[in-house]
């Protein structure tokens, strides 16, 4: 069940966003709140302004297991080139019986009509100017 106060940090979290666009970022942002509410840290992404995909696809990251899931599809967004690893996900699970992953509760959607504005802005059609070159 969302409260209150996840509405207040949702919301939060799409003023973020929106602020991302006026630094020439995408329009994702997130935050952590700890257990009595307090705002721990605070984000948004940055992938374009600080690095460059370029060099990240042609990049390799080793790494002494596989990756697992979430991990997986962190590197696919980050765009890096290749993954090598020395212990698949089945040999570890084969050393590690009765292991489960924990799972996270989970809820949402909310709130859709304000987390869109920043992504609608981010991909609405530039407008040429008109004639004249928009200078008044």
């Amino acid at each position: 069940m969302i409260t209150a106060d996840d509405f207040t940090f949702l919301r939060r979290a799409i003023d973020i966003a929106a602020t991302a666009i006026t630094t020439g970022d995408d329009p994702y942002g997130s935050l952590l709140a700890g257990p009595r509410g307090e705002i721990l840290i605070e984000a948004h992404n940055t992938v374009r302004r600080d690095g460059d995909p370029g060099t990240a696809a042609r990049t390799t990251m080793y790494t002494s297991c596989q990756p697992c899931e979430m991990c997986a599809g962190a590197i696919a967004r980050s765009g890096l080139g290749r993954v090598v690893y020395a212990l698949s996900t089945e040999q570890w699970a084969q050393l590690n019986p009765g292991f489960a992953w924990p799972t996270v509760p989970s809820d949402g959607p909310a709130l859709f009509d304000e987390a869109r504005v920043p992504i609608d802005r981010y991909h609405r059609p530039q407008t040429p100017p008109g004639p004249g070159g928009g200078l008044g």
